[in-house]
């Protein structure tokens, strides 16, 4: 049976601030402000400069399922950091560092529980240690059986994957699921690569895109929990890019090309079957951390090709999210 709001919409209500969770459609009265206002949908996708980072890196590790919340963790200023920082929509904040500072690491996860595996410290080029990120502090788990780095992260803090890396002197295929307590190894990829963007809800959906092999590529490979299949590729090839989202709806930006100039800040949208290019990061970059989803994505830090590193931030919204607009008369 049809709803009455179905039918006829949602009643106008006054409210003295804009409501938390309106849905689309929707339109109220603001007291405060004296403004009629609507939550639509973004038509356009876009990035937004915000807040820098504390410490300026590349090679970082990102988590969090929104554009205005997220963490970063790892990296590279000078020499590896466990440096760790959290993101509240406006501002970075220092918290509880890494047991085990390295960079090229991926991030799994959300704000309050992430993890992070492999990587590249001061004393291990292969690292092999996982640790877990409670919302407080992390926490060393059970070790990777193949040690590597600038692999790819997908799924979350209890049912995830690490796909490819590289272990010197070559890139990789291994792929490893985690359960939540322990890695095991699983089918590898078609595509043996290094630094791919990846998307993926747990460890028997994933996707991933790009990477080095060395050269860069644009081969994109699906898993079903069992194994890869080649899909359409990406418009530009690249590695060490961000990546974020589901199987059936992705984000990669930023990265680096085979050509000039190398570093690029072009984003592509995944729609389940090809991907389409899209609005550019306003600052193209590597090696940069990467977290939310298709439509709500949060980028910082990386490498511009200048030194020092880079701190900037930079907020993804997509076509179909909500966003709240006034009314104004014509």
């Amino acid at each position: 049976m049809a709803e009455y709001k179905g039918i006829h919409g949602t009643k106008i209500q006054n409210y003295t601030s804009d409501p938390t969770n309106p849905i689309i459609g929707q339109v109220w009265y603001n007291e405060t402000s004296q403004t009629m206002k609507v939550q639509s949908a973004t038509t356009v996708g876009a990035w937004a400069t915000s807040a820098n980072l504390n410490t300026r890196r590349y090679g970082l590790g990102g988590a969090g399922t929104s554009n205005d919340s997220g963490i970063v963790f790892g990296g590279f200023p000078n020499g590896p950091t466990g440096a760790t920082e959290s993101y509240n929509g406006s501002a970075w904040t220092e918290v509880n560092d890494l047991n085990h500072g390295r960079g090229y690491i991926p991030g799994l996860g959300t704000i309050t529980a992430a993890l992070t595996t492999g990587g590249n410290s001061a004393t291990i080029a292969t690292d092999t240690q996982t640790e877990s990120y409670n919302g407080t502090s992390w926490t060393e788990v059970n070790d990777l059986n193949t040690g590597r780095y600038n692999g790819t992260g997908a799924g979350t803090q209890t049912s995830g994957l690490y796909i490819g890396g590289y272990i010197p002197p070559a890139v990789t295929g291994v792929v490893e699921s985690w359960n939540g307590t322990s890695w095991t190894e699983t089918t590898d990829l078609n595509t043996a690569r290094s630094g791919g963007g990846g998307a993926g809800v747990d460890n028997t959906s994933a996707l991933i895109g790009g990477g080095g092999t060395p050269p860069s590529t644009g081969a994109t490979e699906e898993w079903n929990g069992s194994s890869w299949t080649e899909v359409n590729d990406l418009n530009t090839a690249r590695k060490n890019q961000g990546g974020v989202g589901i199987v059936t709806s992705a984000l990669i930006f930023g990265g680096q090309t085979n050509g000039a100039p190398s570093r690029v800040g072009n984003t592509e949208t995944w729609n389940g079957t090809s991907w389409t290019e899209d609005a550019d990061l306003s600052l193209a970059r590597v090696s940069l951390s990467s977290s939310g989803t298709a439509t709500v994505a949060l980028a910082a830090g990386g490498y511009d090709g200048a030194f020092p590193f880079e701190n900037s931030t930079e907020e993804w919204t997509g076509a179909g999210a909500p966003q709240t607009k006034t009314i104004t008369s014509s």
